[in-house]
């Protein structure tokens, strides 16, 4: 067993799915120019090795301009002129950033353009299940790749903590304890679209939450049988309605649990821990933007810490994305996945009112 860690720590960083050479890149549109996608997205899209930015599809084209300046992009448009089809030529893919009740608009009328542009979407794809449906479907009439953007799955503690998992380092896993929060109602106030029910499809639950819900579900490999949540809210003024603090459990068929827990308006903070029936993986901060890459690995008498310099996860999504496209290969993080976590969320928010577990079965 020490072997195998051993093994697994020297190749930490290893890209496990990049199995052959491929040339080219991924002109991609960037649809929603928000402060993800320009603060973290962009820079890193600049940075990657299998896709670049090409266009940028804003409410405000001439606020963009200076940014378009900095990263070569060669044009900016308006969400009508991208709808009308303008500039197609000029992208292979669409980046689709926008709030999240936006996403079926822009994802499925990028499928829809001219021989079909492919998709990377941010979680969750869309606010309802038969919204995301309608993404799929649109999708695969038209013969393109649809990836939810998950960077987490292509970040490389998390992939190797599946690994040491699937490689029975822990023996089998009985629980999972993960959590997330930021302090987003100091941070940005009661205007954000993330505090719009019918923007966001929910609170924090759908926009913090779902970061353990889909890495446990990645990490497993196995889909929740069974989810109770609970969630809170403010009195202040500055509650809009949707939940600011959430706890749900999620039960898997193997018995094993997950507790999660997911805040609006706590300190920064997010932890993943692996309980097994011989061992436990634990990973510092997570979730939070950059994994600092240090792991613990306890496996019976045995135990080993890894700590190494910081990858930045969203860079490493893009090229996986782009490397799927160029191959032909279908993404993990693909519609199915989406619609999954979806399906997760809208049965926890029926758990939280009802105060009951839903089965997911």
């Amino acid at each position: 067993m020490e072997l195998e860690l051993e093994r697994i720590f020297d190749e930490f960083t290893r890209r496990d799915w990049e199995r052959e050479p491929v040339e080219g890149t991924v002109r991609l549109a960037i649809v929603g120019v928000g402060g993800f996608a320009r603060n973290r997205a962009i820079p890193a899209i600049a940075e990657s090795e299998y896709c670049e930015s090409t266009l940028l599809v804003t409410g405000s084209p001439d606020q963009r301009r200076l940014l378009a300046q900095t990263f070569d992009i060669g044009h900016v448009i308006t969400y009508d002129a991208f709808l009308a089809g303008s500039h197609t030529e000029a992208y292979d893919a669409v980046y689709v950033a926008t709030p999240n009740a936006l996403h079926g608009r822009y994802a499925a009328a990028a499928a829809d353009l001219g021989t079909g542009k492919h998709v990377i979407c941010e979680k969750p794809l869309e606010t309802t299940p038969d919204r995301v449906q309608t993404i799929i479907d649109a999708c695969d009439d038209a013969g393109v790749t649809l990836m939810t953007a998950y960077r987490l799955q292509t970040e490389p503690a998390v992939r190797r903590t599946r690994e040491l998992v699937s490689a029975g380092v822990i023996g089998d896993v009985v629980q999972i304890h993960a959590g997330f929060s930021h302090p987003l109602l100091a941070a940005t106030g009661p205007d954000t679209w993330r505090l719009d029910p019918e923007l966001a499809g929910g609170g924090v639950l759908v926009d913090l939450g779902i970061y353990p819900l889909n890495t446990t579900r990645f990490i497993l490999g196995r889909d929740p049988t069974g989810v109770y949540a609970t969630t809170a809210s403010n009195t202040d003024p500055v509650s809009t309605g949707v939940d600011e603090h959430v706890t749900f459990q999620l039960e898997f068929p193997t018995d094993a649990t997950a507790s999660c827990t997911a805040s609006f308006d706590a300190h920064a903070n997010s932890w993943l821990e692996l309980i097994g029936s011989g061992g436990v993986i634990s990973i510092r901060s997570p979730f939070g933007g950059v994994v600092p890459q240090e792991i613990v690995v306890e496996s019976g008498d045995v135990r080993m810490e890894h700590t190494g310099p910081p990858v930045d996860e969203v860079r490493e999504e893009f090229d996986y994305f782009g490397y799927c496209v160029l191959t032909g290969a279908t993404p993990e993080p693909d519609g199915a996945d989406g619609l999954i976590d979806t399906r997760v969320i809208e049965a926890a928010y029926e758990s939280a009112e009802t105060g009951c577990r839903v089965d997911l079965e």
